[in-house]
């Protein structure tokens, strides 16, 4: 992303600015965030804490990354049609076309379903053309979400793909 060279140097820099820093492991991965005084150093009043949904917010952010930033990205929106609506975890628009997408980390798969549902419902109520994406952490799961998604343009991604 910023073209950093090698794992190596990035981890290098990340360390020299460790006063700023503060970070914890997720899986083998370690996770930086801004610690109090970083926040203060930037200007940030907003504290993120390692939360029980980190999994997939990881998710979120690295398809964001793998899409190669997209300008009108937006996490956590409420999209509504009159009465109805629906809270995808991104959005963003790709040639005017809204993209829509939902992460499954592990989440019951009726759950899934409604969320499909709700979509086409969307799709039905607006009349409206848009693409659903979805990424999902077990690559078993691609052809069952496909499948929840007939009918609605879009992907689906598997964790590993997006990497």
């Amino acid at each position: 992303m910023h073209d950093l060279k090698s794992v190596r140097n990035a981890n290098r820099i990340l360390k020299s600015m460790s006063e700023f820093l503060g970070s914890f492991r997720n899986d083998l991965e370690k996770v930086y965030y801004l610690n109090k005084k970083g926040r203060e150093h930037v200007g940030c009043n907003i504290a993120r804490h390692k939360t029980q949904n980190i999994d997939h917010f990881l998710t979120r952010n690295q398809l964001y990354v793998h899409l190669k930033q997209p300008r009108t990205w937006q996490n956590e929106l409420r999209i509504k049609a009159g009465d109805f609506s629906v809270i995808c975890d991104a959005k963003f628009e790709d040639n005017g076309i809204p993209v829509f997408v939902e992460v499954d980390c592990q989440q019951h798969m009726i759950i899934n379903k409604q969320k499909a549902d709700k979509y086409r419902k969307l799709k039905e109520i607006t009349g409206q053309k848009f693409h659903l994406i979805w990424v999902t952490e077990i690559e078993s799961r691609k052809d069952k979400l496909r499948e929840l998604s007939f009918g609605i343009p879009g992907r689906v991604y598997s964790l590993n793909e997006i990497k």
